[in-house]
């Protein structure tokens, strides 16, 4: 008879007879790190000035690379730059569309049309 089993042989059952009791212990290993890729993607498509939008869209990408090659900190850093050029993207594109209407309505009310 090998050893191993004669020890388990002479144990014999467990001597308390409580249940035993386990706990469940959940890990999770995806840090959530946002990476603003839609709203650098909205940026890009519609509100572009200085090509901000552009870069927004390059950070968020290397944002969501960083995160998938497990650096938090690297996916961090790149989302954080993504949100601050979305920001500015996202301001100085209202800036230049409200600019835009002011400009169209005030030269066509200075400047009716010919023929009224």
């Amino acid at each position: 008879m090998i050893r191993e089993e004669h020890e388990v042989i002479n144990l014999g059952v467990p001597q308390n007879s409580v249940p035993m009791k386990s706990t469940v212990v959940n890990i999770q290993n995806e840090t959530a790190v946002p990476d603003h890729i839609v709203w650098s993607l909205f940026n890009t498509l519609f509100f572009n000035p200085c090509c901000l939008g552009f870069v927004a869209f390059a950070y968020s990408v290397k944002s969501r690379d960083r995160k998938m090659a497990g650096d938090v900190i690297g996916a961090q850093t790149y989302g954080s730059t993504a949100k601050c050029l979305n920001i500015w993207a996202l301001v100085l594109g209202l800036l230049i569309t409200i600019a835009t209407v002011i400009i169209i309505v005030v030269t066509s009310v200075n400047h009716p049309p010919e023929g009224y």
